[in-house]
């Protein structure tokens, strides 16, 4: 009798241990955490200081850039209008993911799943609208060349705003999909921010219709832009290849090498994480990945694009100035 005691004793601990462990599988997830680069766990401390430096740098020189461009009357023209919005959309894009990676360096922290769509989707918003952005740089660019003055700044700013919304709707769509999906556990999710195809593998629903629509969407807002640009910096070439051989040729070339570099990294990468992501079998490598479009590309962006440029320099000289007279003062 109390061997049979002790054997249905056994078996009605076995059956809640099981019952248990099926109703935390069945259990809507209510927060994750952020694993990031957890594989090299020693570099962490370095980690953090390097892109604390790099999110410093970004953040108070693009912010140098858009007080400079507003600060100078001889700078209000469409090309440093794209310049200064682009400025904004770096300080708002990586400072959506960076804090969150540093604070992650130092301790494990977690995220609720409503601010991880979030995060994704201001992310994600942004880091589209650049992709439009660019491409209405580069063909403002051709425009400068070829045809200047066709187009007035009520143009430009409808170009903008176009580019902002276009960012936001497609986004908007995706995460409306993704918040109909079901979050069952684990809740580890091994990247250092909210990304896409690492929330996907954690849903337990069906998350075809939303790896769909997420296709689609990038397709057509990476290629389509990245064609433009393409095919603008071509005319481009085009046009300077008409100007004789001197200084002249060869500063554009440089200018138009070095901007082709950047924009290829930033859609490059893009491209591959959301076109093609079977085509990256290590997630430390996704995470590589990542991190030219989080921080690389942000952190080279003033240089190539601004800090190059003769009239900023000259326009940042007064403003300096300026300052040095009122401080004197």
């Amino acid at each position: 009798m109390h061997e049979n005691f002790s054997l249905n004793y056994c078996r009605a601990e076995t059956w809640m241990i099981l019952m248990e462990i099926v109703s935390i599988g069945n259990q809507t997830v209510t927060e994750f955490v952020l694993l990031g680069f957890y594989v090299i766990a020693e570099l962490h401390l370095l980690f953090f200081i390097v892109f604390s430096l790099s999110y410093a740098s970004i953040i108070l020189v693009n912010m140098l850039i858009i007080v400079v461009m507003v600060s100078s009357q001889r700078l209000h023209t469409p090309m440093y209008f794209f310049l200064a919005d682009l400025s904004f959309l770096e300080i708002l894009c990586i400072s959506t993911a960076v804090p969150k990676m540093l604070k992650d360096f130092l301790q494990e922290a977690a995220i609720s799943v409503a601010g991880c769509l979030l995060q994704f989707f201001i992310f994600g918003s942004l880091a589209t609208a650049e992709c439009f952005l660019l491409a209405v740089m580069a063909y403002d660019h051709y425009l400068a060349i070829c045809y200047p003055l066709l187009m007035g700044p009520r143009w430009y700013l409808g170009l903008v705003v176009i580019a902002w919304l276009s960012g936001f709707m497609a986004d908007g769509l995706v995460v409306v999909l993704m918040a109909q999906l079901r979050f069952c556990g684990p809740n580890h999710i091994d990247h250092f921010y909210c990304d896409f195809m690492p929330l996907m593998s954690l849903a337990c629903s069906d998350p075809s219709v939303a790896q769909m629509t997420t296709f689609i969407l990038s397709v057509i807002c990476l290629t389509v832009p990245f064609g433009r640009i393409l095919t603008s910096y071509a005319w481009v070439v085009v046009a300077v290849l008409r100007v004789p051989a001197g200084a002249s040729r060869r500063k554009a070339f440089s200018t138009f090498s070095s901007h082709l570099a950047v924009v290829s990294a930033f859609h490059g990468t893009l491209m591959v994480l959301y076109i093609a992501p079977s085509a990256v079998h290590s997630q430390l490598l996704s995470e590589v990945f990542a991190l030219l479009y989080t921080v690389v590309t942000p952190l080279f962006n003033p240089v190539i694009y601004t800090l190059r440029n003769k009239e900023v320099h000259q326009a940042l000289q007064r403003l300096l100035c300026v300052k040095q007279t009122e401080t004197i003062d």
